[in-house]
């Protein structure tokens, strides 16, 4: 018996085995190849469909894509990848317990890339059309679109976890059901523990204060008002170093969500800073009415700091005209407020430029505008 026989006799295999090792072979070279390919699409189609857009859509459809949609493009090939690979794992239908596996991980990820890409899809939409939306309702604009971005992120996630249950075949009534009878049984149990969780819960939705600001509160009405640095912001506690002492301070969430807590790293403003040049040396006609309309425009915008906002007009020496430097404070208790805020004034700059154009009043306007962080004075 030679070598060849001795290998054959030690590595032989079923012809049944040897066919369905075959098969899933072949299968698992189409997974590959579908995958491999729509990476590949993933890739090369955003670009593709740049180029589309500008060389053939009127400004006006482009526009909204370069604000809107084109941010998110790493986020959209992520979720487009996922889909087909959702749809490839159907190759290895023939072998439950892989596909179960693969369907239950590919799902997830596809559930939570989706959902994510809806929200910053809500927020990109929020921040881009909804701002000037808002303000012509004369509404607060930053409290208004934080809210509304909270209660988007929260129907995305119900949602998602609807789809994810059905994609899994979870009955999610009896899921509820029982999730609901072991709760109330739960709440008897532990209720000041639970009274803790929702005091965290209600921090992180508020976020009055995050780690590393400093704050200033009151637990002992007969005592000195507590002053420090947040540590961390646990399940069950908040910890803060105080400044007097350096000894940390340990305070259950659900007592931190019920006080009055001043937060004092966030009584900072921000100056902003406009410019605006005139190729031709106004009167003082023109110069009262640049200063009226800039007036105007920036004092109706909410988290303006009132009587900020100064404008003086001169001729520069290294160019010809008039130029206009406008300053005012900017309010915020959030950089999400701020960001909105920022916002704003760029609305109100379109304003300007449509009110001074319409005088026939010519100027460029310097981009971006500056802003500079500054402390609250009393």
């Amino acid at each position: 018996m030679d070598i060849a026989e001795i290998f054959q006799r030690i590595f032989a295999i079923d012809e049944n085995f040897q066919g369905a090792l075959i098969n899933f072979a072949q299968n698992l070279g189409w997974f590959v190849l579908f995958t491999l390919l729509a990476i590949l699409a993933g890739r090369l189609l955003p670009s593709f469909f740049q180029w589309i857009i500008d060389r053939f859509t009127p400004k006006v459809m482009a526009q909204p894509y370069d604000k809107v949609v084109a941010p998110l493009r790493g986020l959209i090939v992520r979720t487009g990848i996922l889909i087909i690979t959702a749809i490839n794992i159907n190759w290895f239908q023939e072998y439950p317990g892989l596909y179960d596996l693969l369907q239950l991980v590919v799902y997830f990820a596809l559930t939570v890339s989706a959902a994510w890409l809806l929200s910053r899809l809500v927020r990109q939409v929020i921040r881009v059309y909804g701002v000037t939306l808002i303000q012509s309702l004369n509404k607060e604009v930053d409290d208004f679109l934080i809210v509304g971005e909270t209660v988007a992120n929260v129907i995305i996630g119900f949602f998602a976890v609807i789809v994810f249950a059905n994609s899994q075949n979870l009955n999610l009534a009896s899921v509820l059901t029982g999730v609901g009878i072991g709760g109330i049984a739960v709440a008897f149990a532990a209720q000041e523990v639970l009274s803790q969780i929702v005091g965290t819960v209600v921090l992180y939705l508020d976020r009055p204060y995050v780690p590393g600001e400093y704050v200033r509160a009151n637990f002992n009405p007969a005592a000195e008002d507590i002053y420090g640095r947040v540590e961390s912001i646990g399940i069950r506690s908040t910890k803060i170093r105080l400044a007097a002492t350096n000894t940390l301070l340990i305070v259950p969430n659900s007592l931190m969500a019920s006080m009055d807590v001043e937060n004092i790293s966030r009584g900072t403003k921000v100056m902003a800073l406009l410019y605006l040049d005139f190729p031709k040396v106004l009167d003082d006609t023109e110069r009262a009415l640049v200063a009226q309309v800039l007036d105007a425009s920036l004092n109706k915008l909410f988290g303006v700091e009132p009587g900020s906002i100064r404008i003086a007009t001169f001729e520069p020496e290294d160019q010809s005209g008039t130029r206009a430097r406008v300053s005012f404070f900017l309010l915020s208790s959030s950089s999400s407020s701020l960001s909105l805020r920022k916002r704003l004034v760029e609305v109100a700059n379109q304003e300007i430029r449509k009110q001074l154009s319409n005088n026939q009043l010519q100027f460029s306007m310097e981009e971006p505008m500056i802003y500079v962080d500054s402390p609250v004075t009393k």
